[in-house]
C-alpha cells in the first residue's frame, strides 16, 4: 500500500499542464513541499518535468495532507503562469533544507551530538564587581578617581 493516494489527476490542456491532488497518509505536520515533491517525483515518474507544490493542506484530527501540484513539461511556460513568489519560497526552502541537516553518526542521537559538542566557556579577566548597594551594606564609602 502506497502513501499517496491520488484524489484527481487532470489534463489541462488549455494551461498546457497537469494538475494533480493527492493525499498523503500519515504525513501531518511533517510533510515539506519539497519532500512532497521528491515523492510525487517518484510515484509518477514524471523525471524531467516541472513540479510546482501549490498547496499542502493538512486536516484537523486526522494525520493526513492533501497536495495540490501543477506539473509542465516547460520551465519558461511554467514561470509565466505561476506566481513569482512560489519560486521564491520554493528556492529559499530548497536551501534551508541543504543547509539544516546536521551531520550525525550512524548510531548517534541528536542528543548525544548536543552532547558531544565542546561548551563554549566566557571567563571574565576581572573579578567580581561590587556595586554601590554592596558596599552600602558593607558600610564603605564610595572611592573617588
Amino acid at each position: 500500500m502506497s502513501i499517496i493516494e491520488t484524489v484527481s489527476d487532470v489534463n489541462n490542456t488549455f494551461l498546457s499542464r497537469r494538475e494533480l491532488t493527492c493525499n498523503f497518509a500519515g504525513l501531518g505536520g511533517k510533510l515539506k513541499k519539497i519532500e512532497a515533491m521528491d515523492m510525487i517525483l517518484k510515484e509518477f515518474k514524471l523525471d524531467g518535468k516541472i513540479i510546482i507544490p501549490i498547496k499542502l493542506k493538512n486536516h484537523v484530527g486526522k494525520s493526513l495532507v492533501t497536495g495540490t501540484f501543477y506539473v509542465y513539461d516547460d520551465e519558461k511556460l511554467a514561470k509565466k503562469h505561476v506566481n513569482p513568489v512560489i519560486f521564491t519560497r520554493l528556492e529559499k526552502d530548497a536551501k534551508s533544507s541543504e543547509g539544516k541537516t546536521p551531520e550525525i553518526k550512524a548510531g548517534e542521537t541528536v542528543e548525544e551530538k548536543k552532547e558531544n559538542e565542546p561548551t563554549k566557556e566566557i571567563k571574565s579577566e576581572e573579578g567580581p564587581k561590587v556595586t554601590n548597594a554592596e558596599e552600602k551594606k558593607e558600610g564603605k564609602p564610595k572611592e573617588s578617581e
